[in-house]
């Protein structure tokens, strides 16, 4: 089956958030909230949120795909606790 995405991050500087696909080739989205980093899933919506604690300045072309993907393997997922 053939990639749809090229593996290049996507820039959104308006928001602060930067869209990078993780080794599966599913896309997240990252943005700096507070003081901590938030990964979403854009494509598969069966994972499950992430974030990081990281005082971070911005999320910049200063910041390459392959510490994003660093970041989102280190992050805890999201849940309800219990």
């Amino acid at each position: 089956m053939p990639r749809l995405f090229s593996g290049r991050s996507v820039d959104r500087p308006s928001q602060g958030e930067r869209v990078f696909a993780d080794e599966a080739g599913r896309l997240w989205s990252a943005a700096h909230v507070g003081s901590a980093i938030v990964f979403v899933c854009i494509t598969d919506g069966r994972q499950s949120d992430r974030a990081l604690a990281m005082d971070h300045p911005a999320l910049d072309a200063a910041v390459e795909d392959d510490q994003l993907r660093a970041w989102l393997t280190a992050a805890p997922r999201i849940g309800t606790l219990t």
